[in-house]
């Protein structure tokens, strides 16, 4: 195509070609030119239209935002719900981990009566949670966080009660010094074998060959270790609670005061120095200063159950 344009005052003329593809290039430019036009009229009548109520606007206006709104609606009824099944079953795990807790208190030991107020609260299921509203829901987070809360302070309780359980059984002399071999000379009065006379056996007497290990009673720290002119070589051992064993005898000794046992561990080697007319241990127990019998901490380890060694534990200290 050819375009021919005249000027008559300048007296000449000028030829433009066009192409195909530059009508439907400038076909397509004046199309676009048009449609924004076109939308920025209809823009802007149709907010001049809703800012001053025009009838006809102003309803289409109403129709277009209601249906947003419902839509809005709807899609959060159905977020709500879903959230609300959620907190239901939470709140059904609480009920059940309350359960699980008043279990755990009886293995501790514990009343419900010993449960700090801040740590005792009850839990329920949620009810009706197709009508929440989200400051219902809101509240019901607020009271599952606080819920949550007490339980987390009741297991703390609970897992420092049984950590203290723990390591006073630990800390009570409940195993047996001499592996294997029972006790021979009791506590008790008696003839002593030495001088024939009635005395107090303050322990017990486990007979072995010479060198056959000694073991400790229970977890402690060594506070003596030396030669005793009666008990000969000689350790004692501090458990806490004022509980005190003693290991006498020894052919020689393998701890030195200050260190730290465990239960079972290796302290020394069975003797006969000091008073003794044989290779033996002697073993004693101590609570406040006062000899006890260790044959009643030794068979309550042998049990291994709490109670026996709170019974034990008790007696020891004249409760």
């Amino acid at each position: 195509m050819q375009l021919i344009i005249t000027d008559a005052r300048l007296a000449r003329s000028r030829a433009i070609h066009l192409s195909g593809t530059r009508l439907l290039l400038a076909g397509l430019a004046l199309s676009l030119c048009l449609v924004l036009v076109a939308a920025t009229l209809y823009h802007w009548v149709f907010l001049q239209g809703a800012r001053a109520g025009w009838p006809i606007i102003g309803s289409l206006v109403r129709l277009v935002v209601q249906d947003e709104f419902a839509e809005r609606d709807r899609f959060m009824r159905a977020n709500l719900d879903a959230m609300a099944r959620r907190v239901g079953e939470m709140q059904a795990r609480m009920v059940q981990l309350e359960s699980l807790g008043e279990r755990v208190l009886g293995l501790a030991g514990m009343a419900p009566a010993d449960i700090p107020k801040a740590a005792a609260g009850r839990g329920g299921a949620l009810v009706g949670a197709h009508d929440l509203s989200i400051e219902q829901l809101q509240a019901t987070l607020d009271d599952l966080e606080h819920l949550t809360n007490q339980r987390v302070d009741l297991m703390t309780v609970l897992e420092s009660r049984l950590f203290d359980q723990h390591i006073r059984k630990k800390m009570i002399p409940t195993h047996e010094p001499v592996a294997g071999r029972p006790a021979g000379s009791g506590f008790g009065w008696r003839l002593d074998p030495i001088s024939g006379q009635s005395a107090l056996h303050s322990g017990l007497d486990f007979q072995a060959d010479t060198g056959t290990p000694i073991l400790a009673a229970a977890g402690g720290v060594v506070v003596v270790q030396e030669f005793h002119p009666a008990y000969g070589n000689m350790v004692e051992i501090d458990h806490g609670n004022q509980v005190l064993t003693r290991y006498a005898h020894a052919s020689r000794t393998l701890v030195k005061r200050g260190d730290i046992v465990r239960s079972g561990q290796k302290i020394a080697e069975v003797g006969t120095t000091g008073r003794s007319t044989g290779p033996h241990l002697h073993f004693e127990v101590l609570v406040q200063g006062v000899f006890q019998d260790p044959q009643k901490f030794l068979s309550a380890g042998g049990t291994d159950t709490a109670a026996p060694l709170e019974h034990a534990w008790s007696a020891a200290r004249g409760r």
